[in-house]
């Protein structure tokens, strides 16, 4: 019988969207139940989101649940088997979780989620002081990409799904389309990634088409 996939989590979420993705490559059926992160309905322990329950297994941490679902379910077809290609995924999936996200989340995504949502005025100072940083991060991403492919060059794997997720909020901001816009490798990625069959299926309710 093929698996159901239960999803826990916050409906506009990189990290529901990189847990709904991976289901979608390895053809699991899924459900996501919205919960907001810090309600009591939320199972995760320090309040964060996705929770998924699969295979009678509660999981939790996006990088966990990914990788159970492709080894489980899809052969591992979104991880590289060589030793070498499979740490240069680690490392691009590290970074993004690690350092792009948090920059990226706090500084630019979440001001402007929470201007068009609940209709908090917009901390422009807040997005002025990350901006610098902002860019010299797109920048970098656009420098690896050209110089060696950087996470690009296995086939789309598990980093390109984390790292198109990190992207695509900072994308759907103003400041943030301008800069992705200036990176030309970075943005190329962007739009051929955009055409995966996978990505397209997840696409969330407010994002343009």
């Amino acid at each position: 019988m093929t698996a159901k996939v239960r999803i826990f989590g916050t409906v506009i979420s990189t990290y529901t969207r990189i847990v709904e993705i991976t289901c979608q490559e390895a053809g699991l059926s899924h459900e996501t139940i919205p919960t907001p992160a810090h309600s009591p309905q939320n199972r995760h322990p320090f309040g964060k989101v996705p929770v998924v329950e699969v295979d009678r297994l509660e999981l939790i941490e996006s990088v966990s649940i990914t990788q159970y679902l492709d080894n489980a379910h899809n052969s591992g077809a979104l991880q590289p088997r060589d030793p070498a290609a499979r740490a240069v995924m680690d490392r691009w999936i590290a970074m993004a979780n690690n350092y792009l996200f948090p920059l990226f989340e706090h500084g630019l995504v979440m001001p402007w989620i929470m201007h068009r949502f609940t209709g908090a005025e917009l901390d422009r100072d807040m997005i002025e002081r990350s901006l610098p940083n902002i860019s010299r991060a797109l920048a970098f991403l656009d420098a690896e990409i050209a110089k060696d492919g950087a996470w690009t060059t296995g086939g789309f794997d598990l980093a390109d799904v984390f790292l198109y997720c990190v992207l695509r909020g900072v994308q759907l901001t103003p400041q943030g389309e301008v800069g992705i816009a200036q990176c030309p490798h970075l943005s190329a990625w962007m739009a051929v990634t955009q055409q995966r069959d996978s990505i397209r299926a997840t696409c969330w309710e407010t994002e343009p088409e």
